[in-house]
């Protein structure tokens, strides 16, 4: 008795509120139907079974609400949701199942013609649908389309995570051309990227951003970002955050060769001269073989960028200057670069090659002559010691230039004995340890 008394007791109290009845905002509609008590009644009825989570009672009183007072609350739709998924969950049969999706689905369109927000709403539609009726591909995913599209800035991540993992399939099943993916990617990287820059839902954002290089990874080629970001650098050749988006891309694929990379670099340094961008025009101009202009850009750029970039540009530096036969500068740039990252083999396979190159030059005797060679091989050997990855190249340099030692009887001849010190005072200095080619 006590429970039929307390749900009386709340119907009684809702139905002497309603004897003031009104009409919901921006329609004729009154808020509670034709039947106002009629109306309370049945809501607080299918309310009361609803929080004691006793559907198939509540089921019956909700749709009488559903039916004749569809704007009286917005809970009758996020309840009516909740309602239709468990019991489509727990249906016997399929035919009933697929009532209740449909039923489901009527719930989101009715809330949208009541109570707006479409976008948001048609969002939770179609990631309903996705979960109950997976194969309505297109269906969904033009559902999903249409909620981003009028959602944009504030769309739902896990809205957007979905649409863009199913545009991915789209593709792999040959339903969609590979260049879609990428213009999806183009426009959901920058809402993901806007929401990113505000504080909410980082975390959440982040993860999306994730998801989002990781589907596109396979599709990103030159051609395609080429494709994508020419015609938006066309329209817009001075938007910083699109020049931003352009270079990180095209840098990150290795698709430097481009011409749109190196004119986005420049209007990007041009706008807003940094580090980073001076680095990058350093290496737009070495590939197009004005070492003068990049070395210009690596120097301003260096006391700017961390220290991974800084070791990259002094040794392009060093690199710019080695084919200028700049030798002490090469060096020098060299000796910078592994400073800040000892283990950098490729500065001391540099390093050696100026050594092999330059040792005909250094002294007047043959020992003189060909004491460079032992030093440049030092640097071989320390180079595939820090740095596994150029012990093939370094191996191959130290059969070469090993050949070049001196013999044994002309160590003899000139009273030096193999395995001890010598010092090698060219352009450089360097202490070494005499060895044979025999």
């Amino acid at each position: 008795m006590k429970k039929g008394r307390s749900i009386f007791l709340t119907i009684a109290a809702v139905v002497i509120l309603a004897t003031g009845q009104v009409f919901a905002q921006g329609t004729k509609m009154p808020k509670y139907g034709n039947d106002s008590i009629q109306c309370i009644t049945h809501i607080s009825l299918y309310r009361e079974f609803y929080k004691q989570q006793n559907y198939i009672d509540a089921l019956p009183h909700w749709r009488w609400a559903f039916n004749n007072c569809p704007i009286a609350s917005l809970n009758l739709y996020i309840d009516g949701a909740k309602m239709m998924g468990y019991m489509a969950d727990n249906a016997k049969d399929a035919v009933k199942r697929n009532k209740y999706i449909d039923t489901l689905m009527m719930v989101y369109d009715q809330r949208i013609k009541y109570f707006n927000r479409q976008g948001y709403v048609e969002g939770r539609k179609y990631l309903e649908l996705l979960n109950y009726r997976p194969t309505d591909t297109m269906n969904i995913y033009k559902g999903l389309r249409h909620s981003l599209e009028l959602e944009g800035v504030n769309s739902d991540p896990v809205v957007l995570s979905n649409y863009f993992m199913l545009n991915d399939n789209m593709v792999r099943s040959g339903h969609f051309p590979a260049d879609s993916i990428a213009s999806a990617y183009d426009n959901l990287s920058a809402i993901t990227d806007e929401n990113l820059t505000g504080d909410k839902d980082l975390d959440k954002w982040g993860n999306v951003k994730q998801l989002l290089e990781a589907v596109f990874e396979p599709y990103a080629t030159c051609d395609q970002l080429i494709k994508i970001y020419s015609k938006k650098f066309n329209e817009t050749p001075n938007d910083t955050v699109l020049l931003k988006k352009i270079t990180f891309m095209l840098d990150k694929k290795d698709c430097t060769d481009s011409e749109l990379f190196f004119m986005a670099t420049e209007n990007l340094h041009k706008a807003k001269p940094t580090g980073a961008s001076a680095y990058l025009m350093g290496r737009m101009y070495l590939k197009k073989g004005d070492k003068d202009k990049a070395t210009e850009y690596f120097l301003e750029a260096i006391p700017m960028i961390e220290d991974q970039q800084k070791t990259m540009a002094y040794f392009y530096l060093a690199y710019s200057a080695f084919e200028a036969k700049n030798y002490s500068a090469a060096r020098s740039y060299c000796l910078k670069s592994l400073a800040i990252n000892p283990n950098d083999g490729k500065a001391y396979i540099l390093i050696g090659d100026m050594y092999a190159i330059t040792a005909p030059n250094c002294g007047d005797d043959e020992i003189a002559k060909r004491a460079g060679y032992w030093t440049a091989v030092d640097k071989y050997y320390k180079a595939k010691q820090v740095d596994p990855t150029v012990a093939e190249e370094a191996n191959a340099k130290i059969a070469t230039y090993s050949r070049q030692f001196p013999l044994k009887e002309r160590l003899f001849f000139n009273d030096i004995k193999p395995g001890s010190n010598y010092s090698v005072n060219c352009w450089y200095s360097e202490s070494t340890t005499v060895r044979s080619s025999d």
